[in-house]
């Protein structure tokens, strides 16, 4: 899915990533899937940055029993990394969630250029 990086984005990857893989009937939860993509196209949509207009690139697939999930955005690999919010701030612990949700997750560069990170979820599907 291609997504404008306004805010509206993230709300519309949550309606189209369930209702793809509803008809999947994957193994896992489709609710903490729901809720890492919708960390990950907002700080996409938050942090990505370009001096031309651009987007936000969600895709997902099965390899094998496991659910794989990139976000793509044009900004810089290197900062992508885990906060350790306090507890009165408002912003920061979208990585964490995705870091206890997921079986592992990664960042790193993008084919298209910029940022990919990624989540995977083990079980997804069983065979």
């Amino acid at each position: 899915m291609t997504l404008y990086p306004v805010p509206e984005s993230v709300a519309r990857a949550r309606r189209w990533f369930r209702k793809f893989i509803s008809p999947y009937a994957p193994a896992c939860s489709i609710d903490d899937c729901v809720l890492m993509i919708s960390e990950l196209v907002t700080n996409a949509v938050l942090y990505g940055e370009a001096e031309d207009s651009w987007r936000v690139r969600v895709e997902w697939w099965r390899v094998g029993e496991s659910l794989l999930v990139d976000v793509h955005n044009p900004g810089f690999p290197a900062q992508v990394r885990i906060r350790r919010p306090d507890a009165s701030d408002a912003h920061g612990r979208g990585l964490l969630l995705v870091d206890a949700l997921s079986d592992s997750w990664s960042a790193g560069p993008s084919r298209f250029g910029g940022t990919r990170v990624s989540f995977r979820i083990d079980g997804a599907w069983k065979r």
